[in-house]
């Protein structure tokens, strides 16, 4: 079968690897649609593991079922989670599921920019296997991973109707939290971002307030909405957002830090001043099964609409050409990969 390889992000080669074999317990998918994610060009996270096949925002149908296998049909059409907790660790048990170790560990066979992945035991068992209604497109049901791990950014920070949202960062992990925070009842929306396009987006998709990162964000919310935000999502990780990011928190406020920097990068951190204000910094890895079922649904009930995300389609064989495209962050939003053409 074809499976894209990942060298850097200026090599990712179409290749001829094996069809995954499966066991006891196990499915074959067959890839329908795979988005690019932003970790998927996140260089410095990806590299050092190359060469690899990435893909992790996959839809599908299932092609073969592995003894064992109960519920589930071939022709199923299915979206997969490449990430699953165990649910018997003290961290599961305690509603940390994505410090548990199986979490951590697990991953589809080869990844999503392929012909085909196998989905592992594991996966099945630990609810990381989601039918998808009749009506959901496969290119929508790629959006349950990447909005479920906003869902669970927002559970995480304390959201709830009538609290005011920043979101600096508009790329594609930024404009799902722009349109989950209309959704969760926000009283004001403010987006952030380098990119004018990126701000044409945000404010299309419900921000009341849109600021170039060159501008003064803090002067434009307080005229804009007469106080701070109560949550300021850093979906971007760089000083300047971070530093932007607590200047805009208001005073017993949140900092979530969505987007991670590179391991050995320090935070720049105003301490006196978080102390005095009591901003509580919170921080989001990956997403548990509850919060990828949660996003499913919110795209099966029409809560949250991502088709209008979706400004480029390629068939596997132009998958340089969509790594190009989101590692520039320009004018593309999310890239979607039709591995079977």
């Amino acid at each position: 079968m074809r499976a894209a390889v990942y060298y850097n992000n200026k090599d990712v080669r179409v290749e001829e690897v094996p069809r995954p074999e499966i066991k006891k317990g196990e499915l074959l998918v067959k890839v329908e649609a795979s988005g690019i994610c932003g970790s998927d060009v996140m260089e410095w996270y990806r590299v050092k593991k190359a060469p690899l096949v990435l893909g992790h925002e996959i839809a599908g149908t299932v092609e073969e079922i592995g003894e064992g296998v109960e519920g589930l049909e071939k022709g199923d059409r299915v979206t997969v989670s490449h990430h699953v907790p165990c649910n018997v660790c003290r961290y599961c048990l305690s509603g940390n599921y994505t410090v548990c170790d199986t979490l951590r560990a697990t991953n589809f066979d080869p990844g999503g920019f392929s012909e085909y992945v196998r989905v592992p035991a594991v996966n099945v068992e630990r609810g990381g296997v989601f039918r998808l209604p009749n009506w959901v497109s496969f290119e929508d049901a790629t959006f349950a991973e990447p909005l479920g791990c906003v869902v669970r950014g927002f559970r995480i920070a304390g959201m709830s109707p009538g609290k005011s949202v920043l979101v600096i960062g508009s790329g594609i992990s930024g404009l799902l939290h722009v349109k989950l925070a209309k959704i969760f009842g926000a009283s004001f929306i403010a987006a952030v971002d380098i990119n004018e396009d990126r701000l044409g987006f945000a404010k299309r998709f419900g921000a009341d307030v849109t600021v170039l990162a060159k501008e003064n964000p803090k002067k434009a919310i307080v005229e804009r909405f007469g106080r701070l935000c109560d949550i300021v999502s850093l979906t971007a990780a760089g000083d300047s957002a971070i530093t932007q990011g607590i200047g805009c928190v208001e005073r017993g406020g949140t900092i979530l830090f969505f987007a991670p920097r590179e391991p050995e990068k320090t935070y720049p951190m105003p301490l006196f001043g978080i102390w005095k204000d009591q901003i509580t910094f919170k921080n989001t890895y990956a997403s548990a099964p509850l919060d990828t079922l949660t996003a499913l649904e919110l795209i099966a009930g029409g809560k949250v609409i991502v088709k209008d995300m979706i400004t480029n389609r390629l068939p596997l064989s132009e998958i340089q050409r969509g790594f190009d495209m989101a590692s520039a962050a320009g004018e593309s939003v999310k890239v979607m990969i039709a591995p079977q053409k």
